[in-house]
């Protein structure tokens, strides 16, 4: 340990020791407390947020007294203990149609937005797809400075869901942020130079990152993704001072012949049959969610899905396997394992406990309890016990078909007969997206409601005729035609009001809907509570909206010209409350179903919006309709070859271009390709690579020459049915 890092150490706990009796003394009363280990907010001053001495003077006194700067927004989820809640309430519901746009920052980018901006002492700190990071005055919008970190394009290859990335963390005058390609950057945070950086992972694995670190005591922790594209899942921590590796937990095991790195991994080797460490390490990957609690000094981490995601083939005889779509707690000193709570044993669905975390402590049966609580993909609303990972209640916050419910007594859920389509395709609710996706939930003590972005569509599910693992690709052990679309247009357009989205009113306590809000369409934004009586929340179809906390009644709107997936923030300066979000569609929903994202979603305009009373700017016109313009070559292999295509294709190609080669228009529909007519042509781009610095990676080492030509004949026939419904739809019109 650092003597910094003793510092460190030492302060938390004295900090923490002049908490106790306020915590104590509130754990009485039967108002819940705001945030985890830290005393009620206190009145909102009228004074700015005091200048430290240097940009990001972030350090364990102000990130545990959080609440003492409620101007700042100073690490991910403004507390530790993420609840995303804010006690500024200058903007509030008497005086919420004021709010007006104060200023904008294009980003200058057409992909996906996910980032929570940083605010500290006026300057804000955010990210933009491929990681790059700019420093902004957070009173104008002037740029401070920018950092690429010049991510290789065709990286892209690797992500299931773009180059996306959710934001930074801060630190005794540094910015970190976690690159897609593996690297933990630390940058100097007055001029965006960079101090050190670090690969976290094996530049040879298909790993990325698309999560932002947090930072406890000096250390920084960052996680990846990349599950099924083969990897062995792991969280890990380094040094802020120096970008040294502290401590790492891996969150599966590896190869049981060699030496475990620690009981946790023993013991979860027990869990698991086969030899799933030659499927690409069982997958497990930390892509996401953290929380802290500073009193029991414990993180908190959500695990992702195996790898492949088919248990039957990835663990042939079943198993629990360890610690896939898990909560765990560690100790963030040295990574020490304490407990875990699995919300999917034996997970077949892509069903990830990734998803947003909150601790807060609330009143159930009379007693103040400490609580964590998820919304995970599997449709379950879970309730822990923070201390030891016991469950307190847990219940569908969906509809769902894979289970009936969770047992109190073994917290395990009770599936449904045929729900793992072991010997048959099943369409199971939720999808692989989830009924929660990664977008932020929030929690407001006011109300002492969780408000969750809820998706809520079916996925099916088949074995595949044959398996064939491809390292570095998506390996999803699912048949991807049993997966596709329907070809009939009829039947898809049945299928689309089943597409939904919702903003919803969670009751933790009761374990109960307290109020709906009905999206036009799925994949909105992430949330944002105020002690102004608000909630926030951007939309897939382009708007930044104000609801009453309470209610969900509608109380503002502004039109973002684009789908919004990220989670607004609030901040305060000289006396002026601001609220900012970051926007700009995309994500995995938007490359995948691209049949049924809506036209408001597109185009992609990528910005910064900040809000205040009393503003008026107004955002450029936006001139550009996306389309696909049909004019595809004599359709002339035959059935056979276009359905060898149309496998090969949903297994290798849809995660970028969309199911049935229906892009959602982030990136080319192939269907309007000019690539189309000539076979040579197409296979150098497929697998020569000739397109590698626009992202579209060589596949020569997984496909044959025959393989891209039946895909390519395989998207001519999907382009022929395009042609078709467009020119139908246009002499109806």
């Amino acid at each position: 340990m650092t003597n910094n890092m003793k510092t460190c150490s030492t302060l938390r706990q004295l900090i923490l020791l002049a908490l106790v009796p306020v915590v104590v003394a509130c754990s009485e009363g039967k108002a819940p407390q705001n945030d985890t280990a830290s005393a009620p907010p206190p009145a909102v001053s009228d004074q700015p947020a005091p200048e430290n001495s240097r940009p990001a003077g972030v350090d364990a006194i102000r990130l545990l007294a959080a609440d003492s700067e409620p101007g700042n927004w100073m690490s991910h989820g403004r507390t530790y203990a993420e609840q995303r809640y804010s006690p500024l309430a200058r903007i509030n519901l008497d005086n919420v149609e004021q709010l007006g746009l104060a200023w904008s920052f294009d980003f200058g980018t057409a992909r996906g937005i996910e980032a929570t901006s940083i605010v500290v002492d006026g300057v804000m700190y955010t990210t933009s797809s491929w990681s790059v990071v700019h420093a902004l005055d957070a009173r104008t919008g002037k740029e401070l400075w920018t950092y690429d970190p010049k991510v290789a394009r065709d990286k892209v290859r690797h992500g299931c869901c773009g180059p996306v990335n959710r934001g930074v963390a801060v630190w005794e005058g540094q910015v970190f942020v976690g690159v897609f390609d593996g690297r933990l950057v630390a940058l100097d945070a007055a001029t965006g130079e960079q101090n050190w950086s670090v690969a976290t992972i094996d530049p040879e694995l298909p790993y990325t990152i698309t999560g932002a670190p947090r930072i406890i005591d000096g250390r920084v922790l960052i996680g990846n993704g990349g599950a099924e594209f083969g990897v062995r899942g792991f969280i890990a921590a380094y040094d802020a001072g120096s970008g040294e590796q502290l401590w790492k937990f891996y969150t599966v095991p590896g190869n049981p012949d060699e030496p475990f790195e620690n009981d946790a991994m023993k013991m979860a080797a027990e869990t698991w049959n086969g030899k799933w460490w030659e499927l690409g390490g069982g997958g497990g990957t930390v892509w996401d969610s953290m929380a802290y609690d500073p009193q029991l000094n414990l993180l908190y981490f959500g695990v992702g899905n195996g790898a492949p995601w088919n248990r039957e083939i990835r663990s042939p005889g079943g198993g629990d396997n360890l610690f896939l779509s898990s909560i765990v707690a560690v100790r963030p000193d040295n990574g020490e394992y304490v407990w875990h709570y699995q919300t999917t044993p034996g997970e077949t669905w892509d069903y990830t406990a990734t998803q947003h975390i909150i601790l807060a402590d609330v009143e159930i049966d009379g007693s103040t309890r400490k609580v964590l609580m998820q919304a995970p993909k599997n449709g379950f609303f879970y309730v822990l016990d923070r201390t030891d990972g016991s469950l307190i209640s847990a219940e569908n916050y969906i509809d769902i078909n894979w289970a009936t419910h969770v047992d109190p007594e073994t917290g395990r859920p009770v599936e449904v007969e045929g729900a793992r389509y072991v010997d048959s395709p099943y369409t199971v609710t939720p999808s692989y997206l989830g009924g929660h996706n990664w977008h932020p939930m929030s929690f407001s003590p006011d109300t002492g409601l969780v408000y969750i972005p809820v998706l809520d569509f079916p996925a099916s599910y088949g074995q595949p005729e044959e398996f064939v693992y491809r390292p570095g690709f998506a390996n999803t052990g699912a048949d991807g035609i049993v997966g596709s679309l329907p070809d009939d247009q009829a039947t898809r357009d049945a299928l689309r009001p089943l597409i939904k989205g919702r903003l919803l009113a969670w009751n933790p306590v009761t374990q109960t809907e307290a109020f709906r809000v009905e999206h036009r369409g799925a994949w909105n934004g992430g949330m944002l509570t105020t002690a102004g009586g608000l909630l926030f929340q951007g939309t897939a179809d382009g708007e930044f909206v104000a609801f009453n906390a309470a209610t969900g009644e509608k109380q503002w709107a502004f039109p973002t010209q684009t789908g919004v997936v990220a989670p607004g923030i609030t901040y305060e300066i000289d006396g002026e409350q601001y609220v900012s979000v970051n926007v700009g569609w995309g994500g995995a929903f938007a490359l995948v179903f691209g049949e049924f994202v809506q036209p408001e979603s597109l185009p992609n305009v990528s910005r910064v919006l900040t809000f205040k009373l009393g503003a008026e700017k107004q955002l450029p016109p936006v001139e550009w309709k996306p389309v696909v313009v049909f004019n595809p070559p004599e359709r002339t292999a035959d059935e056979a070859t276009e359905r060898e295509g149309f496998g090969l294709y949903q297994d290798i190609c849809m995660g970028c271009h969309g199911l049935n080669a229906v892009s959602g228009l982030l990136v080319p529909d192939l269907r309007g390709s000019a690539l189309l007519h000539t076979a040579d042509g197409w296979d150098k781009v497929v697998r020569e690579g000739l397109l590698a610095e626009r992202g579209m990676a060589s596949f020569a080492r997984h496909l044959s020459k025959e393989q891209s030509e039946a895909i390519r004949a395989y998207v001519i026939s999907q382009a022929w049915r395009g042609n078709e419904l467009q020119q139908s739809l246009a002499k109806e019109e």
